[in-house]
């Protein structure tokens, strides 16, 4: 089944939240020590723009997202069709300035990622997916590109990772001793890079996250050939009652993958 209508209307959802990022983000006063729990009225603008979009174009299908905003209330959360959204994944960067965040809308068909766009308005780049018809990006007005993983064997693989705390190395980094670590926020700008092919492996061991932080990434890391399970190995699940996600996440560019699980339950 084609998702040609919904991926471009997800585009321009996208599109008109990273302009309304950027604009607010020119101005925005930095916050050096933000907190990880904190969201701005930027997010809440942001979130109310792509839900009005979204469900303008498609009354019927449920909508899933991060933010509490008034107005949304009788709209399910889940079915068999549900948008999924995470108006500014990585608000620390925002805050901090870092230019580290991202826009993420996803599209869930029967619980399966089947299309995916994360746009980062700070690069004005914008990298998307549609189930069986490849993963593209394009950087301001540049000519599209397609998204193909690494070719870089396990022995000199670059790991994408939150921000470890200073002075401290994170227990993935210290069991598979990449070449190279990148830290960022924002974990769709962590499966971007793995859908580039910039980095190789993006192993999320936090206890909880939620299906808005990984959603729309997932879908660009299968189409441009790589590979995502939970750290057990297995499909990753959604919709479950609160959204959470508990198994943890490994995305790598395939080769890679079942090497570095075992390490990971190893280490």
């Amino acid at each position: 089944m084609a998702f040609d209508k919904e991926l471009l209307v997800a585009l321009e959802a996208a599109g008109k939240a990273a302009k309304l990022i950027r604009k607010e983000y020119e101005s925005f006063a930095a916050i050096p020590d933000a907190p990880v729990s904190i969201t701005t009225h930027v997010d809440k603008a942001s979130q109310d723009l792509i839900l009005k979009h979204l469900h303008a174009a498609f009354p019927a299908d449920a909508l899933c997202a991060e933010e509490s905003i008034p107005g949304y209330d009788n709209i399910p959360k889940s079915g068999r069709r549900t948008w999924v959204v995470d108006p500014i994944d990585g608000t620390r960067g925002f805050a901090k300035k870092t230019g580290q965040f991202s826009v993420m809308i996803g599209l869930l068909a029967d619980g399966m990622p089947v299309l995916g766009v994360v746009a980062e308005p700070a690069q004005d780049r914008i990298t998307y997916a549609q189930i069986g018809n490849g993963c593209y990006c394009a950087v301001g007005e540049e000519t599209l590109t397609r998204c193909r993983v690494s070719k870089r064997a396990p022995g000199a693989l670059v790991l994408t990772q939150s921000w470890a705390k200073p002075g401290q190395t994170s227990r993935p980094v210290e069991v598979l001793k990449p070449a190279k670590v990148i830290e960022t926020y924002s974990g769709g700008v962590k499966l971007a890079q793995i859908a580039r092919g910039e980095a190789d492996v993006y192993p999320n061991t936090y206890e909880m996250f939620y299906d808005w932080d990984i959603c729309a990434g997932h879908i660009l890391v299968t189409e441009a050939g790589g590979k995502v399970t939970d750290l057990a190995g297995d499909s990753i699940v959604y919709r479950a009652e609160d959204f959470s996600q508990r198994k943890g996440l490994l995305a790598t560019n395939g080769p890679a993958h079942d090497e570095v699980l075992k390490k990971l339950a190893a280490g």
